[in-house]
């Protein structure tokens, strides 16, 4: 069943110490200075130290605050604040956006943020268990800054890159794919992988473009026949399939960070299950194909544990 869209598993496996270094030279940029995350939390006089800084914007909820210390000690990732704005919303047209820390009523967004970190950490540990090469991918040392929408549930995340270089997402706590911990695993992860991308030399726009607009140029926004070409059954209401939808930016971008949900997706259920319950991406249009191989190859070592295609070579 499609959803109407409004955005923008297996336990550890001990790794070799080599695997393990490998990994986290990957997940890691470099920790998020104490000047930046003051500009994320706020500043507190006596602080001196990103704990600290925590531990005070927090004060007066015990309990998220200490998920939010969990989730910096375990990834280096930060909980803090959005801007108050006015964001350009493409389709969705303008959108006040304000400040909203997760406490009280809004905390289970930081719990649920904190448990798709670390899926994600469990995630690579898990494809990347037997392998000597670490995927080309960050998913350490985030800002998550929290906001709302009054009178409006988009967009429910958005990816950008702070002017001090802190890789940053932006999370709407009344975003309509965020209602569960399933839909902030996948709307985080998506989020998270247009910022890789953009690190890449904006490599969707660079690699997939041409196959890309040649699908648009076939299908336009027809549902039937962007079907087979749709890495996700994610459609946005009144449109078409969000990979595809116009006035949403370079939509090439959104195509690839739905293809890469699509192979987080079918690896995890490789992981869980040894075979998938529907047919691989890989295995649909020849378009489809060559976009996989061009992600896989890019951003995960060549690593895919789908098996290969009936009559591929």
């Amino acid at each position: 069943m499609a959803a109407t869209l409004a955005r923008d598993t297996m336990g550890p496996v001990r790794l070799p110490l080599v695997l393990v270094a490998l990994l986290s030279t990957s997940a890691h940029a470099r920790p998020i200075p104490f000047d930046a995350a003051k500009d994320v939390l706020g500043d507190a006089k006596d602080c001196t130290d990103v704990p600290c800084l925590i531990a005070a914007r927090y004060a007066k909820d015990d309990k998220a605050k200490a998920v939010a210390l969990a989730l910096f000690e375990a990834t280096g990732d930060l909980a803090g604040l959005g801007k108050d704005e006015i964001m350009e919303g493409g389709y969705r047209g303008k959108i006040h956006l304000v400040p909203q820390l997760p406490v009280g009523s809004y905390r289970t967004h930081l719990a649920w943020t904190s448990a798709a970190m670390t899926s994600i950490d469990e995630f690579f540990t898990d494809v990347f268990a037997d392998q000597k090469a670490a995927p080309s991918y960050r998913w350490h040392d985030l800002a998550f800054r929290f906001v709302k929408s009054p009178g409006k549930k988009t967009p429910s995340a958005y990816a950008g890159v702070d002017p001090g270089g802190v890789w940053t997402i932006v999370y709407n706590v009344e975003g309509s794919l965020l209602i569960s911990e399933a839909g902030v695993l996948e709307t985080l992860w998506h989020e998270l992988f247009h910022t890789n991308d953009q690190s890449h030399r904006d490599w969707s726009a660079r690699t997939l473009q041409t196959d890309y607009a040649a699908i648009v140029a076939k299908c336009g926004t027809k549902l039937a026949c962007l079907e087979p070409y749709a890495p996700n059954r994610t459609i946005v209401r009144g449109g078409t399939y969000y990979a595809f939808q116009p006035d949403n930016g370079e939509t090439v971008h959104e195509y690839a960070a739905e293809l890469a949900l699509r192979y987080f997706n079918e690896q995890r259920e490789m992981l869980a299950k040894g075979k998938l319950a529907k047919p691989a991406f890989k295995c649909g249009p020849a378009e489809n194909a060559r976009a996989w191989k061009a992600l896989v190859d890019e951003f995960f070592g060549a690593r895919d544990l789908v098996p290969v295609c009936a009559g591929a070579h």
